[in-house]
């Protein structure tokens, strides 16, 4: 799963990979303009946070928000305007090491196109990789950006789900790291591009024997 254990890398390290994958992210077109934000959990319990309006395409490691473990901005930039989504993940999941926040465009999509229903998760289970490094991805209602009702629904699953869906904005992905949380939405990003892919087919989906074994296995909360 996503998130077993906290990062030990240190500050600086941490500043550069943010902004290597989110340069990854940026030049592959899973996010665009100034759109996505990322938080990093230190040592200290401090957070490091990619700042409001900044494009993933440069960010600069200096500027990036430093956020103390009770929420108080100590330097840099001011923080992403969506930190109430982020703390409710570190609230609800005490392991999680890193959160990401993309607008990618498939995800988003299939959002628009599918109907809430507690009893289905957002992603069907259409690979074993998608089942593995997601667990079951709740789709969130439409909230506005910055909105701390966002946080509320998070810390209302109870720490359940490493993965959710806010309709007609975005995934948002808790890991034990950064890259398993990129690796993560990347992951729930093509999924969403092949359920619309095979949009109106019928095609062979996982078991429910076979999303046992996984759960089992890895350790996925799909319950």
């Amino acid at each position: 799963m996503t998130d077993t254990m906290p990062n030990t890398m240190t500050n600086a390290k941490q500043r550069e990979q943010i902004c290597l994958l989110a340069k990854s992210m940026f030049d592959r077109g899973l996010t665009a303009g100034a759109s996505g934000n990322i938080s990093v959990r230190c040592a200290d319990g401090s957070l490091l946070v990619t700042p409001t309006g900044a494009c993933f395409g440069r960010l600069d490691p200096g500027q990036l928000s430093h956020i103390s473990a009770a929420g108080q901005h100590l330097s840099g930039d001011a923080p992403t305007k969506e930190m109430p989504l982020h703390s409710a993940f570190y609230e609800s999941r005490q392991n999680t090491g890193a959160v990401v926040h993309l607008h990618s465009t498939h995800s988003v999509a299939l959002s628009m196109i599918t109907p809430a229903d507690d009893d289905k998760p957002f992603l069907p289970p259409l690979t074993a990789y998608s089942v593995m490094r997601l667990g079951k991805v709740e789709l969130l209602p439409y909230f506005r950006p910055g909105d701390p009702a966002m946080g509320d629904a998070v810390r209302s699953l109870a720490g359940k789900r490493s993965a959710v869906m806010l309709a007609s904005h975005g995934p948002v992905v808790a890991g034990l790291e950064l890259e398993a949380a990129v690796y993560a939405i990347e992951e729930l990003e093509e999924t969403a591009k092949l359920c619309l892919l095979l949009r109106g087919m019928k095609p062979t989906m996982l078991s429910d024997a076979q999303i046992r074994d996984l759960a089992t296995h890895y350790k996925i909360e799909w319950d």
